[in-house]
């Protein structure tokens, strides 16, 4: 194992005032001029209310892991100091370049594709959260690797990944996601940078004067409706739109949750279906990034839980190539809805982050392929091995695929004694 130690190699060569005044085409220009540091420093609160929403009881002198692509330094150098404000132990963890992921996919051997370095599992085992900060360098920079290198890679990590899912279950790991804004990421959106930046910054309620107390007040509200979802006792479900009609049970032992604080914005409700009840056809209007590869409407046909014919406008060959991935890629794992009077996303943003929570017109609704989410299981988190798993539906697969659909839709739902309730209407959801 060789462990490289790199600094900023330009930190000396440039005056404070020159990077201050940095040209959008300068590398200095993300790190100082996007967003203000009041801003930033806001941005590092409401990760901090996310991971404390978490943790009954908070954090407490425990190790945070902060896990950031280099572009989104200012980010975490803001949060990095309200870390050491509130006298806990922040560990920085900066993902790999394009560069590097190449080298990594295309010219390494298996055993340096599936090496896994001492003390991560160690370093996740004991923290108490992790905050992870996607921004992309470049977008589809992976095009030309083949799938199966990044899944073998992928593949390598799953145990130590489903330790990390065990301990979120159980309470004892909080885990958010953001996004930073990056000239990549604006150019696959069509905007600039600027406007991007603006709509992300809206998207994260940063414009407002007190960014935490927002996200606990959105809380509040998604929590409420989550509630009143489960109180339902649903038995099945259909989703119709112009190019929808989605039939499925919710399943036994369910309980439909919330993303506020997972995700930094997170605005949907959702829930893990019986995989097994899932029929009909379902339509991604709004493109997909997923393992850096871009997919354009998506169009699959469900037949007793299986996507039995699959099509894509753009991608599709990457898309049947995941469908193989495993005995469970076929089948859904997730279902989510998003309520536009809430939302804040109103434009593809090519972050899935901020697409899986679009809002816009119509609100949104996704379905992932592949793996279920464990939170939704109603019971003891302790009883959900993998034979309960199996008998009550929740689907096991090594990836977990969001797929979004922005159309006006209606989603109704027949109730244990017999009453058909409209659930969503007009991009919102009926809670009387």
């Amino acid at each position: 194992m060789i462990i490289l130690i790199v600094d900023k190699i330009d930190q000396n060569i440039y005056t404070f005032a020159e990077k201050i005044n940095a040209p959008s085409n300068h590398p200095d220009f993300y790190m100082k001029n996007l967003i203000t540091y009041e801003d930033l420093r806001q941005y590092a609160k409401v990760l901090c209310w996310a991971l404390n929403s978490q943790k009954q009881g908070g954090l407490k002198n425990k190790d945070i892991i902060i896990k950031y692509d280099y572009l989104a330094t200012p980010l975490a150098e803001a949060l990095f100091a309200l870390l050491i404000e509130k006298h806990l132990h922040p560990v920085m963890e900066t993902g790999l370049t394009p560069a590097m992921k190449a080298e990594l996919y295309i010219n390494s051997s298996y055993g340096q594709l599936t090496f896994n370095p001492p003390g991560k599992e160690e370093l996740y085992t004991n923290a108490a959260g992790v905050v992870r900060i996607h921004a992309p360098e470049e977008i589809e920079a992976m095009t030309e690797v083949d799938p199966r290198s990044i899944m073998e890679n992928s593949n390598a990590a799953r145990p130590f990944k489903q330790t990390i899912e065990k301990r979120k279950l159980h309470g004892k790991l909080a885990w958010t996601e953001c996004a930073y804004p990056t000239e990549a990421l604006a150019t696959k959106s069509g905007l600039s940078i600027e406007n991007y930046t603006t709509r992300l910054m809206r998207a994260c309620y940063l414009n407002m004067p007190g960014p935490a107390r927002e996200w606990q007040k959105i809380s509040e509200r998604t929590t409420e409706v989550a509630r009143w979802l489960t109180s339902l006792d649903i038995k099945t479900i259909r989703m119709q739109s112009e190019l929808c009609d989605l039939f499925f049970s919710p399943g036994d032992n369910r309980r439909w949750c919330v993303a506020a604080g997972e995700n930094i914005p997170g605005y949907e409700i959702f829930i893990s279906p019986d995989h097994r009840t899932v029929n009909g056809t379902y339509f991604a209007d709004l493109p997909s990034l997923y393992m850096d590869k871009a997919t354009y409407g998506i169009q699959i046909e469900f037949m007793d839980g299986i996507a039995m014919r699959v099509k894509a406008m753009g991608g599709e060959k990457f898309l049947l190539d995941q469908l193989r991935a495993d005995g469970g890629a076929r089948r859904v794992g997730e279902f989510a809805l998003t309520d536009a009077s809430i939302s804040r996303v109103d434009h593809f943003m090519a972050q899935t982050i901020l697409d899986e929570n679009f809002g816009g017109e119509h609100g949104s609704c996704h379905i992932a392929l592949g793996q279920s989410l464990s939170e939704t299981f109603s019971g003891p988190p302790e009883m959900l091995d993998k034979m309960m798993m199996d008998s009550l539906g929740f689907n096991t697969s090594s990836i977990h695929w969001d797929l979004v659909n922005t159309e006006e839709k209606i989603v109704t739902a027949n109730l244990a004694d017999g009453r058909k309730v409209t659930i969503y209407e007009n991009g919102r959801f009926k809670m009387p």
